[in-house]
């Protein structure tokens, strides 16, 4: 009778154990939530209004105000399971929007500008990445009270793993490009930072993209609003005035590998739209799910093309000659 107890009990402790054991392994699975709806955020889906998409691509046009000031901006989502996401241009490359959609024969239904650029020149000053190459880098010195400061600026790349992420990078002397989790921490009057290395600002990651567009401030890192305009020097002096109400363009992923487009109109071309900081662009992005996002070139150069159609009026009142591009299909 006390060993059929003891067995009894044994039998009820070892079950407790794996139970618990089960909870335990359950707890430390990573849960994602699901991305927010963007309709459910007062932002409309465009259904018609560009033509056909792809079934996993989804445009949407924002409502009337965002962060509080009057808005027309628009966000393509894609999803990275069946979506394919490219760059396009060159270190040397200009052309409109609507010339890089003709010149890709129409096979790219989004398609928006990417990183900066020398105007009149058509060079890029920004990293851009395509099928494993660097074909652009991003800017390696800035002048600021004529001294020279080496800062490290965003990139938006796909890894060789298929993982989506915005990392701080400097492309070195010898032509070696790293990637970082922090970026140099420069301040525009202050003393340079030492040149970034495989050691500096921390241990550097070799890139390994199979395709990147550089640009920046980065905006979101890792689900927190980042916004490092002044340590990757884009201060009034760099003309990209992040503080200021300008159209803008940005790039940003979800916790769930959706790419997001995103575009704003300013400059009053449309009576009362001024256009968006630095900081609303990052919270506007993190209230759409991003997890990691950047800023790219904006301005005049700010355009989003759905099927060759432009969703926004550009503030130059023609589309820019661009030499970077970003796409989805």
């Amino acid at each position: 009778m006390i060993m059929k107890n003891i067995s009894k009990y044994w039998l009820l402790f070892m079950i407790a154990a794996m139970s618990a054991t089960s909870c335990s392994d359950d707890d430390n699975e990573k849960v994602v939530m699901p991305d927010p709806d963007p309709t459910t955020l007062g932002w409309v889906k465009q259904a018609t209004e560009f033509g056909t998409l792809p079934e996993y691509i989804s445009v949407y046009k924002s409502p009337t105000e965002l962060e509080g000031m009057k808005a027309i901006a628009f966000i393509a989502v894609a999803d990275m399971s069946k979506a394919n996401f490219a760059t396009i241009g060159d270190q040397i490359y200009s052309k409109t929007p609507n010339q890089i959609w003709q010149a890709e024969q129409q096979k790219y239904p989004i398609i928006m500008n990417g990183g900066y650029f020398v105007m009149g020149a058509g060079k890029s000053v920004s990293l851009l990445c395509r099928e494993g190459e660097v074909l652009a880098v991003n800017s390696q010195e800035e002048i600021r009270s004529q001294k020279s400061y080496y800062p490290t600026r965003g990139i938006f790349q796909l890894s060789k793993n298929g993982s989506f992420s915005t990392d701080w990078a400097y492309t070195t002397a010898d032509g070696v490009t790293y990637t970082y989790e922090e970026p140099s921490p420069n301040k525009s009057g202050y003393e340079p930072q030492p040149i970034p290395s495989a050691y500096f600002p921390a241990r550097g990651v070799k890139l390994n993209a199979e395709t990147a567009i550089g640009g920046g401030p980065i905006l979101l890192k890792d689900g927190n609003v980042r916004n490092t305009f002044t340590e990757e020097l884009f201060d009034e002096e760099s003309g990209v005035a992040p503080e200021n109400y300008h159209p803008r363009t940005a790039i940003g992923v979800t916790a769930n590998n959706k790419v997001v487009f995103f575009v704003c109109e300013g400059r009053s071309v449309t009576e009362g739209v001024k256009g968006m900081n630095m900081a609303m662009i990052a919270n506007v992005l993190k209230s759409l799910g991003c997890v990691d996002a950047m800023n790219l070139d904006g301005g005049g150069s700010t355009c989003m093309l759905v099927n060759g159609q432009p969703v926004i009026k550009p503030s130059a009142g023609a589309q820019r000659a661009i030499t970077t591009a970003v796409a989805l299909k």
